[in-house]
């Protein structure tokens, strides 16, 4: 049979690598910021965290995490690093920190996957340009290099990985191990005993960290996939892909995470928001990929990132449109999209450039303006849009953050001229702004605008304004509590919190209980303050986040009689 016509035509002037060091720096303004001086965030982050800090301290048992004495149903591998990490920290190191620090190294393992990925996938012959007549056409080795840069600006510039992929859960976890599978699928034709031991480690490590129905369906799936393979390397693959299969789905018995999420109805329209903005840029590029190259999407370096891309958005909407669902997709998509470097149109190029050059300038600029109004009132209106949405800040300054700040917009400034300048041939010039501006605008918020966003993300100032109502030494019933408020009260309030269902007839002298300030709600938590005044407790106060109007959190002290 002929092979069909390959639509790559590069040249070898197009395939210069980017250079070590600004790649270097690209990852390092992606992956630092955010790492240093911040508490956890409320939700899924400070939800783990306390978890972590539960196992670590010894008020939860390592088979069996918990918060405030009520056992859940998390994943147990990365809460054992995240407590580990805490231990192996402690006395020296912050407990908030030294958790953080395992899973930014995992954000860097997934990028580290990603990139050789790529580099293995681009150099099978399937994914090489076609030759020219007189010669000229890139080297196999050079052109696997340029898009392994390409594909690793573009997982940088997803929008959808800015946060979730800087969060201390057990979803970054995930995320590593399905890049880590991607690579060994990948690299099995180059590398055959990294790949079988990375196979055998992934899929297991995938289950072990909360997805085990995900694990499943990418490891039946690549059996498929590779069953009837014309490349050896992937065959010899098969026997220990159905072996680390079958020890995935064995090794999620024990720990009980065989939990199904399956949403029973599905909202398209906020499906559809998710997946325009979690994807972007990645998914207009992965079209045009899947387009330019569909006579050619049963060849290993499209079918395997489209089948990690494909469980992943399956699981998504059968989880009712999840983020940290749809999140383990991204390794796929930014493979896919890099393979529509070589074939991108100028005026696509273009439009990504200056769509990214508006969109990101116009971001910088906002923090820039919102950050001088903290410092120096000026403008006042900005100023006084910081303090009705955070009452109660206190602004302030950062010479480190703030010199670090204006090295970044100075590097996207130099950036901007670079690409705008004149029209470049290397193939991974269309990802470089996305990238870059993804990477300034998170490093301005985790510079210039931390305290603000701690403050507001934060539980910490209502953990401590709680606190003031408990003496030291003396316990908290918050009955079936929000588990963001109990890990702020153990964590940051730094006291012993019972959250059992039947907390309130515990020996805690102090209750504690979050009632709704507005909405329909409001009557029945009145109600259920009353209920709690009847059965002989005291109210004392009523605190509520400073940023936060919606509810508040009622402390009640025992009546003496």
């Amino acid at each position: 049979m002929t092979p069909k016509p390959n639509p790559a035509l590069v040249t070898q002037d197009a395939v210069r690598r980017l250079p070590r060091l600004a790649l270097l720096l690209f990852c390092a303004a992606y992956v630092l910021p955010g790492l240093f001086g911040r508490d956890p965030w409320r939700g899924a982050e400070l939800v783990a965290f306390g978890q972590m800090l539960s196992i670590a301290e010894g008020r939860a048992p390592w088979l069996a995490p918990a918060l405030g004495g009520v056992p859940t149903d998390a994943a147990l591998l990365p809460h054992w690093i995240g407590a580990l990490a805490i231990r192996a920290g402690s006395g020296w190191l912050d407990p908030a920190l030294a958790a953080r620090l395992p899973f930014a190294a995992l954000l860097v393992l997934t990028l580290v996957a990603v990139w050789y990925a790529t580099f293995h996938l681009a150099r099978s012959d399937a994914a090489q340009p076609l030759p020219f007549a007189f010669g000229g056409e890139a080297s196999p080795v050079d052109y696997a290099r340029a898009m392994a840069d390409g594909a690793l600006l573009v997982l940088i510039a997803t929008l959808g990985l800015l946060q979730l992929g800087h969060q201390t859960t057990p979803e970054l976890a995930q995320l590593a191990a399905v890049a880590g599978l991607q690579w060994a699928w990948a690299a099995a034709p180059h590398r055959v005993w990294p790949a079988r031991l990375g196979v055998l480690a992934a899929l297991p490590l995938l289950a072990a960290c909360g997805a085990p129905a995900m694990a499943v369906a990418l490891g039946v799936g690549a059996l498929l996939l590779f069953w009837r393979s014309a490349d050896a390397g992937l065959r010899a693959l098969r026997p220990w892909l159905a072996a680390a299969t079958v020890l995935a789905a064995l090794l999620a018995w024990p720990s009980g995470a065989w939990a199904w999420r399956v949403a029973p109805a599905l909202d398209v329209g906020s499906l559809a928001r998710l997946l325009l903005w979690f994807l972007w840029p990645a998914w207009p590029l992965a079209l045009w990929t899947v387009w330019q190259w569909r006579r050619h999407l049963a060849q290993r370096h499209l079918a395997i990132p489209l089948l990690v891309l494909l469980v992943a958005g399956v699981t998504s909407v059968a989880m009712d449109g999840s983020d940290r669902a749809l999140m383990l997709g991204l390794p796929g998509i930014a493979v896919l999209a890099a393979f529509a470097l070589p074939t991108l149109q100028r005026s696509g190029a273009a439009a990504i450039d200056w769509l990214s050059v508006f969109f990101f300038s116009v971001c910088a600029a906002i923090v820039w303006v919102f950050y001088a109004a903290m410092q120096t009132g000026t403008p006042a209106k900005a100023l006084g849009t910081v303090l009705r949405l955070a009452p109660g800040f206190a602004p302030q300054m950062s010479w480190p953050g703030l010199v670090l700040a204006a090295a970044a917009t100075l590097a996207w400034l130099g950036l901007v001229r670079w690409r705008t300048g004149r029209h470049r041939a290397v193939i991974w010039k269309s990802v470089v702004l996305p990238a870059g501006g993804v990477a300034l605008v998170w490093l301005l918020l985790m510079t210039l605008w931390l305290p603000l966003l701690d403050y507001g993300r934060s539980n910490r100032p209502l953990a401590e304004r709680l606190v003031r109502h408990v003496p030291d030494g003396q316990c908290i019933a918050v009955p079936q509590g929000p588990p963001s408020l109990v890990a702020a009260l153990e964590f940051h309030g730094q006291r012993r919190v019972d959250a059992t269902p039947r907390a309130a007839r515990g020996r805690c002298p102090v209750l504690m209980l979050v009632l709704p300030l507005r909405g329909p709600d409001l009557a029945r938590g009145n109600a259920l303050a009353a209920t709690q005044r009847a059965l002989g407790w005291q109210e004392v106060a009523r605190e509520r986040r400073p940023t936060d109007r919606s509810e508040a959190v009622v402390v009640f002290r025992r009546s003496p009689g």
